[in-house]
Formats: structure tokens, C-alpha cells, sequence
């Protein structure tokens, strides 16, 4: 793997169900996402909003992980932080284990906010992390976000809020 080849970010179809599906029964992606029907119900709320925004992730043409944004509300109660209306949840994950470690976790996020930024009115974006995953957490770090606070998550048990903000 090059680790100089771009990353891109594609629209996920209903086709990538299957391969998503089976990315989050990974024990890596479990860490960061939470058991896999929780997860999988995270996902099908966003595919089936006409406003999020899903992605597969991809490098050198090969699928290798899953993002998506979505307006705070569209989550209900299932999130019940304090964040300001306007602000999107961001989530995503590297599910090809050659992939992992090299950074892609970062710039796919940086991709992803970017692409928020450029074609919502969103205030700002927000990510939660599980203590338990301080690469997460530095990954969210260098793609720009900065830590609020820590939240009890319910599906990722204590978790920090980490949160950007919209450029000026």
C-alpha cells in the first residue's frame, strides 16, 4: 500500500450494504462503532435520509471503509448532547486492516467535513470517541476537531465529544 496515493470519498449505493454489513461485525470496527445492529441502524437512518451525506471511503480504487454526516436532529434522542442546531455527526470507518494505522482515519475525516462545510449550512461538526480509542481520538485531532467533553455514549460507554467548528 502507498500511502502517497489519494484518498477519495464516493456516494455509498444501496450495492455497498452487503460489504458494509459485513465490515461492522470486524472486532476493530465493533470498538468504534458499537455492536453491529446498532451500528448498522446508524446507517440505514443516514442511506435513508435525503439530506445526510454517505460515503465509501476508497484508495487506489479499492473500497476500504464507510463514512457518513448527518444533521443532529435526525438522531433523536439517540444522542442526546448538547450541541448547538446545525451541527452534523460525523462517524466513519477503516475497515481494510492494511489500511489502518496510516492516517487514512484523518484524512478521510478532513474529506468528509470538507465536503459538509462546502454544501450544508452546518455550524459545525461533532464526532464521539470511545476513551478506549486514543487513535480515534488523535485522528479526529488532526483532521481538526478539539475536545468538549466527555459523554456517556450508549452504545460506546464513555466517550469523548469532539467538536469543529465551521471556518470563518
Amino acid at each position: 500500500m502507498s500511502d502517497d496515493v489519494p484518498l477519495t470519498l464516493r456516494p455509498a449505493t444501496s450495492e455497498d450494504r452487503f460489504r458494509i454489513r459485513r465490515w461492522l461485525t470486524e472486532p476493530e470496527v465493533v470498538a468504534g462503532w458499537g455492536n453491529a445492529g446498532s451500528a448498522e441502524a446508524e446507517i440505514n437512518l443516514a442511506m435513508g435520509s435525503e439530506v445526510a451525506i454517505c460515503r465509501v471511503i476508497e484508495h487506489a480504487g479499492v473500497s476500504i471503509g464507510y463514512a457518513h454526516a448527518l444533521e443532529i436532529g435526525l438522531l433523536g434522542d439517540a444522542r442526546p448532547w448538547d450541541l448547538a442546531a446545525g451541527t452534523w455527526y460525523v462517524n466513519h470507518l477503516i475497515a481494510s486492516e492494511p489500511h489502518r494505522g496510516h492516517d487514512l482515519d484523518s484524512v478521510a475525516l478532513a474529506l468528509l467535513i470538507e465536503e459538509v462545510f462546502a454544501t450544508t449550512l452546518a455550524v459545525a461538526c461533532a464526532a464521539v470517541v470511545s476513551i478506549r480509542s486514543e487513535f480515534a481520538a488523535r485522528a479526529c485531532e488532526r483532521a481538526g476537531f478539539r475536545w468538549r467533553q466527555i459523554v456517556h455514549d450508549l452504545l460506546l460507554g464513555p466517550s469523548w465529544l469532539m467538536l469543529k467548528e465551521r471556518p470563518i
